[in-house]
């Protein structure tokens, strides 16, 4: 009977990895959705070669990093290549979770972020920061011996993601044209029903990504976990729709999006610990300080994010994180149990931060040292699709047979580019 029930167990968890792994599907199409159709190509590969380096990466020496022996808390120190580890299927579904925390940062940077230096990013977070992060909380650190509670990765995978876009975000700059005198202009995506399917893609997946974060088909909590993950979502995309209404006199369509992003990450770190109500009320909060949050990194800080990955996984999985403070129904702060568990929420958050923004600060300044952060202004201005892959993701055959507007100069910033107008 035990094997039987070490079998079922394994095989949730490998559906579990599955879904993580269809995730990537998921912010391909919200980050394609929410940019320029010139760009598309550029985004498709960061998300693609971002989950490949990321799984090598993470059996080379991310896994070791995260669950080796502990040394002092702070690191994992066997392990390496698996070597000497039996827990595959482990591994597999950890390895999902790493690249995920790594494409974070794809959306905050699009259209104009250098590919080869986005790609020694993601070689530095999945390879090192992640799996640091990783290990103080899941794999017997520091964190996790004071009692720091993120049951799937708000904090682990979604805040340290976007402290990583926010830093990149901020040292590379905003996409030309974003500002102008004292005044924020729109850059509208190309496509929100790509972008539509792409949150529904993900929705799907963070069943897996939370339901299988038991490690095992427990047939007492993974229904309330995924109960709950439903719910938080459900009640994000209302309030956030409500809310944009409310303040902008007109229901927002991709900050309602968003929405579901925001609940699902706010449910993530509690998802195991709250009641059904609470994961509801997670969710109702969460949609409203994300459109809150897009707001300010957009016009205030003005941090050019042309998807709100800084603000969904972070601001979302910094308020998920506080809220198993609040709403565990052990030992929460509204269930009677005082300020403690709060109080280490808010240790793990502001480590996990500082983390971060130094290691992921460092790299990119190490990575400035022989390249560039970003692409020059023609190729940006031309499109990240032709300038790094001399390529288009849609049939543009009216420009170059001279139909469209201004197809002459486009053609010209082709051959200055060293591309071909008939490439691809």
């Amino acid at each position: 009977m035990e094997a039987v029930q070490s079998s079922v167990d394994m095989m949730w968890m490998m559906i579990g990895a599955i879904l993580v792994f269809f995730m990537h599907a998921g912010f391909a199409m919200v980050e394609t959705g929410f940019t320029r159709s010139k760009n598309t190509v550029n985004i498709l590969m960061k998300n693609l070669l971002t989950l490949s380096i990321g799984a090598i990466l993470y059996f080379i020496v991310g896994f070791a990093l995260m669950f080796g022996t502990s040394a002092f808390g702070l690191i994992g120190t066997e392990g390496f290549a698996l070597l000497g580890r039996e827990d595959i299927g482990f591994f597999v579904f950890q390895a999902v979770f790493a690249a995920t925390c790594a494409t974070i940062i794809s959306g905050a940077v699009a259209e104009r972020m250098k590919l080869s230096s986005y790609l020694l990013l993601v070689v530095a977070m999945t390879g090192v920061i992640y799996p640091i992060v990783g290990h103080w909380v899941w794999g017997g650190g520091w964190l996790s011996q004071l009692g720091f509670i993120d049951f799937a990765g708000s904090s682990v995978v979604h805040l340290t993601g976007a402290v990583g876009a926010l830093i990149a975000a901020w040292l590379i700059g905003p996409r030309i044209g974003k500002y102008s005198d004292h005044s924020v202009n729109v850059i509208p995506g190309h496509s929100i029903p790509l972008g539509a399917l792409g949150v529904f893609i993900l929705w799907l997946g963070w069943f897996g990504f939370n339901g299988a974060s038991t490690l095992a088909a427990d047939t007492t909590l993974v229904p309330v976990v995924i109960a709950n993950t439903l719910l938080a979502a459900s009640a994000a995309v209302l309030s956030t729709a409500l809310h944009t209404k409310l303040r902008y006199k007109q229901m927002d369509a991709s900050l309602t999006l968003n929405g579901a992003l925001s609940g699902l990450v706010g449910i993530t770190a509690g998802c195991a610990n709250v009641s059904l109500i609470g994961s509801i009320i997670i969710g109702l909060i969460a949609g409203v300080i994300m459109t809150e949050s897009i707001r300010f990194f957009d016009v205030k800080a003005k941090i050019d994010d042309p998807v709100g990955a800084i603000s969904v996984h972070g601001i979302g999985g910094i308020w998920g994180t506080l809220a198993v403070g609040l709403f565990d129904t052990t030992n929460g702060l509204f269930y009677g149990g005082g300020v403690g568990i709060l109080a280490i929420q808010i240790v793990g958050i502001a480590a996990i931060i500082a983390w971060t923004s130094i290691t992921v600060g460092g790299s990119l300044m190490a990575i400035r040292l022989f390249s560039t952060l970003r692409v020059s202004k023609e190729e940006e201005k031309i499109g990240l699709d032709f300038a790094e892959h001399g390529t288009q993701a849609y049939e543009l055959n009216d420009v170059f047979k001279g139909t469209a507007p201004r197809s002459e100069e486009f053609a010209q910033r082709l051959t200055k580019l060293g591309k071909s107008p008939q490439a691809g």
